[in-house]
């Protein structure tokens, strides 16, 4: 029988009643009837709890001990008892290839367990979402199955060369299904090392599981879709949901985003700006400020890791610097308070290190704003270190951007320039 993630007297319970995962079963407990298909639970979960998934489509833990009795009202489906509709080919309809890096943008219910399961074939796909195959013909390839905190630099290059085998495809424009975590570093990487790619790519992901009936998953994947055919524009986007329902879909260029919450729908905001492109339904429009430079492709696929963002805070020990310096890293990218200042403390170790060949980038802590360092004396100091000002980039793009120029620089003078160039919008105005 399959009881995953049960133990001790959870398990006891389900085998009392002779229940399985995937059971569509009614708990008589001391509060309530509850009717709902019994979940499996998490590796570290505890032993006193039962979950269900209720019709609403939330999941809801039950303690066993007021469990009186579980009726099974059908049991777990057969694989031959799912239906796949294969979708329909159109050939007047363009070609979009869907990559998965294991962020879930599309899902359905797993017959067999009741849990959400990634949608990941073209089929899967129509079925989850089938407005889909009237827009675009849809080709899928799974790269990934990672969650976005575990991607590294390395699996930035991996997705790169991946898009960089498909620069002359027939392909007009190609989604990146990726998780919300890490999706503004990933998106970064890719615009700095694909500079002038020639098709346009959205990043895609969703806040809220494709089961839970407050999904943002189908909707942020209709809206890129509708924007890839549409617009035939080039560059990097993220697009996920501009407000908290379900009326625009934000196309943010990918070095000027930042996830600026946990959990809301519309996470994902333009730092310094409104978003590239706004999607409702059929119509898009599109920011008149945005006007990208289309630049010849030159891809440069590499990254150095040794660089780090720094937060400076009242209380900092300057022993940081010199410990960075000593572990071998070359590049150390600040994030100042306001204007882009940190104490005098650090001064000395900072210009220590700048005097080692370690290139010091100063951007802000504020959310928004241009790092001015010519205002006040502090910053005045800091500049005559040789800290370089790094305008309005957002600190986590700046650091991928280090990480970019560091591997694709011959000395600090060259470092120097890359960092200060603006490749691909990461400096507004």
């Amino acid at each position: 029988m399959s009881h995953l993630g049960y133990k001790g007297r959870a398990l006891n319970k389900l085998k009392e009643f002779n229940v399985e995962v995937g059971n569509e079963v009614i708990i008589h407990h001391t509060d309530y009837d509850y009717t709902g298909v019994l979940m499996p639970r998490y590796e570290h979960s505890d032993d006193s709890h039962i979950v269900i998934k209720l019709k609403s489509g939330y999941n809801i833990g039950l303690e066993v001990d007021k469990i009186k009795k579980i009726e099974i009202e059908s049991k777990t489906l057969s694989p031959k008892d799912e239906v796949i509709i294969q979708p329909t080919i159109n050939k007047d309809l363009p070609k979009i290839l869907l990559i998965s890096t294991g962020g879930t943008i599309a899902s359905r219910i797993d017959y067999r367990t009741g849990a959400v399961k990634p949608a990941l074939t073209a089929e899967e796909l129509n079925a989850s979402v089938p407005e889909l195959s009237k827009i675009a013909n849809i080709e899928t390839e799974v790269l990934l199955s990672e969650y976005s905190e575990n991607l590294l630099p390395e699996h930035w290059k991996m997705i790169a060369k991946k898009l960089d085998s498909y620069a002359d495809s027939e392909y007009v424009g190609i989604i990146v299904a990726h998780g919300t975590d890490t999706m503004q570093y990933t998106a970064s990487a890719l615009a700095f090392s694909l500079s002038g790619f020639p098709k346009p790519v959205a990043l895609v992901g969703s806040q809220r599981s494709s089961d839970r009936p407050s999904s943002d998953a189908a909707l942020n994947l209709i809206a890129a879709t509708n924007f890839l055919v549409k617009e035939r524009v080039t560059g990097f986007f993220v697009v996920m949901h501009n407000t908290s329902s379900d009326d625009e879909i934000a196309c943010h260029w990918a070095t000027r985003v930042r996830k600026n919450h946990t959990s809301k729908r519309n996470a994902f905001q333009t730092v310094g700006d409104t978003p590239a492109y706004i999607v409702k339904g059929e119509n898009i429009t599109r920011n008149k400020i945005f006007n990208p430079e289309q630049k010849p492709y030159t891809p440069r696929i590499n990254f150095d890791t040794n660089a780090m963002l720094l937060k400076y805070y009242p209380g900092m020990k300057p022993e940081i610097i010199d410990h960075l310096v000593r572990s071998g890293y070359k590049a150390i990218i600040l994030e100042g308070t306001g204007l882009g200042h940190v104490g005098k403390i650090m001064y000395e170790p900072l210009q220590t290190a700048i005097k080692n060949g370690i290139f010091v980038g100063m951007t802000s802590q504020c959310i928004d704003g241009m790092v001015r360092m010519t205002v006040y004396e502090s910053g005045r100091d800091l500049l005559n270190i040789g800290v370089v000002p790094l305008g309005n980039m957002i600190p986590e793009t700046a650091l991928v951007k280090t990480m970019w120029a560091l591997a694709n620089s011959k000395n600090g003078v060259e470092l120097n320039k890359l960092m200060t160039e603006n490749i691909s919008l990461e400096i507004s105005d």
